[in-house]
């Protein structure tokens, strides 16, 4: 267990010391050991001293998933610096307008981005290290190259900032969240305690590491002392192949990532009995395709729900999903209960707990809430009221305390006066055969103020009869949740946490 009095600089020291030859980032190319990765990160964190980072200063990370990147956290950590672990999906104007936000005064960044890196113009920004070759500034390798392994010690406390992590901006511009020791400590402990880590583990998480998800899963497995599988970036055919390999037990994936899995043939074909878990979350995962992801995989399922402001708030455990094959089938629309060290409420808009079964927002109090967003008290004020961080998400929770979501405020649709949810007509919808992805929004009514329209993915060899899908809403929906607009797309668009992008479909005539 992670204990307070540790600095997560002396996580990696820990197992170096004890198991240096423990296998600790694995990729496609190979494994580097504890003891590799401690020495990497003691060269690099001298060298990122000698360029001037300190406490507190803040180091950028713009690139894929890699080891070098999980290591410059490491060495972040070892200065007691700030981390900052940017969307690699950013125009240039964002990653302009993000940097200048945190005031980073060094940028890592992987070679495919050096032509947007060089047209940058950020105030204090004093050095670029190019991940793949000499880019920028400095080149990654030779700074580990020519830094000595000598460990740095700077002290921390749990109140001292260690990250900022920009928010997907689903609704809104990105925020800056601030992260402290005390909060990205908790979120490591819930990681371990709920997902049931072990030193044998080898965890995969396809949340990306700029994402609080993926960012945190490694460092679990750093404090834990045992492997991750580092990829660059998801890819179906690889991660199935992992998955069938016998090398991985636990995985993480966004619910989208799990469809695409399910139409691979190595998928379809392997043997996964090596497979301990599958984590779910970051999106509504539909309890069809929940259904097919358990008969295929055969393993302990997870849902793990959370936010960038609080971590992991709620989970639907391995022993709720049993309970749900053995006829409970309606808790696979649940997101389970508060987790580890929460204390999660579902509150009006004053604050106050409403009855079961009563809709309401998500509020909790937890070691992992963020500090703030940073240079935003206003919108601070908004969401931290007296210690409690209001979520957005609207649930109502059963008698047995499930928790069941009903969309996110911003994304409620009043229809004529009635309060529509869409994650409800959302969960309909998928059922039907023809309809592989669903997005609910409301758009814009000259009688009703606002009429429910659904984005539709079709199924591969599905034929989509509105009709047909008209009548399967009304034998299951009210009248008014029915949608008035049906529009068949390719694709539905999506951050890089897998999250859909509903302010892009509202804006669409």
């Amino acid at each position: 267990m992670v204990q307070r009095n540790v600095r997560m600089a002396d996580w990696v020291r820990i197992h170096a010391r004890n198991s240096p030859h423990r296998p600790c980032l694995v990729t496609d190319e190979g494994v580097r050991s504890f003891g590799e990765v401690d020495r990497r990160v003691n060269r690099l964190a001298g060298e990122l001293a000698r360029l001037g980072v300190g406490k507190g200063d803040r180091v950028a990370l713009f690139a894929t998933d890699r080891p070098e990147y999980v290591e410059t956290l490491l060495a972040c950590l070892a200065l007691g610096a700030v981390y900052v672990p940017l969307n690699f999906r950013l125009a240039r104007p964002e990653l302009q307008t993000l940097l200048t936000t945190a005031q980073a005064r060094v940028l890592f960044f992987s070679d495919r981005y050096a032509d947007m890196v060089r047209a940058l113009d950020v105030p204090g920004l004093v050095a670029t290290v190019g991940y793949d070759s000499d880019a920028g500034d400095h080149a990654y390798d030779d700074l580990v190259a020519r830094g000595e392994d000598r460990a740095i010690d700077v002290e921390v406390d749990d109140a001292d900032t260690v990250c900022l992590a920009f928010t997907s901006g689903t609704t809104a511009l990105p925020k800056a969240v601030v992260h402290s020791q005390r909060m990205v400590k908790h979120l490591v402990t819930q990681c371990l305690v709920d997902r049931r880590m072990t030193s044998t583990t080898c965890h995969y998480t396809a949340s990306p590491l700029f994402h609080v998800g993926g960012m945190n899963y490694v460092l679990a497995g750093i404090a834990r002392g045992h492997a991750s599988l580092i990829l660059p970036a998801f890819d179906p055919s690889t991660v199935a192949r992992w998955m069938a390999s016998g090398e991985l037990s636990d995985v993480f994936l966004v619910p989208t990532m799990i469809s695409m899995l399910l139409e691979e043939e190595a998928v379809r074909t392997g043997d996964f009995s090596a497979l301990r878990s599958i984590g779910y979350g970051g999106a509504p995962m539909s309890p069809a395709l929940l259904r097919r992801a358990m008969a295929v995989f055969d393993c302990d399922f997870l849902n793990m729900f959370g936010s960038t402001e609080g971590g992991c708030s709620a989970t639907l455990g391995p022993e709720d999903h049993r309970l749900a094959l053995a006829g409970r089938e309606h808790l696979l629309g649940s997101i389970g209960r508060a987790v580890t060290g929460v204390d999660l409420r579902v509150c009006d808009d004053d604050l106050r707990e409403v009855a079961d079964g009563e809709v309401g927002e998500l509020v909790f109090r937890a070691d992992a809430t963020m500090d703030g967003y940073l240079g935003r008290p206003d919108a601070t004020a908004e969401v931290l009221v007296d210690g409690r961080l209001r979520t957005g998400d609207l649930a109502h929770r059963d008698a047995d305390g499930y928790l069941y979501l009903a969309g996110r405020r911003k994304d409620m649709i009043i229809r004529g006066g009635e309060n529509v949810y869409p994650l409800e007509i959302e969960d309909v919808l998928t059922e039907h055969p023809a309809c592989r992805e669903v997005a609910v929004v409301g758009v814009p009514d000259d009688h009703w103020g606002e009429i429910v329209r659904a984005h539709v993915v079709v199924g591969d060899g599905a034929r989509f009869d509105e009709d047909d899908v008209r009548a399967w809403c009304r034998s299951r929906l009210a009248g008014f949740k029915v949608p008035a607009l049906f529009v068949v797309a390719d694709a539905l668009p999506r951050n890089a946490g897998g999250k859909v992008l509903k302010r892009e479909l509202r804006r669409q005539p």
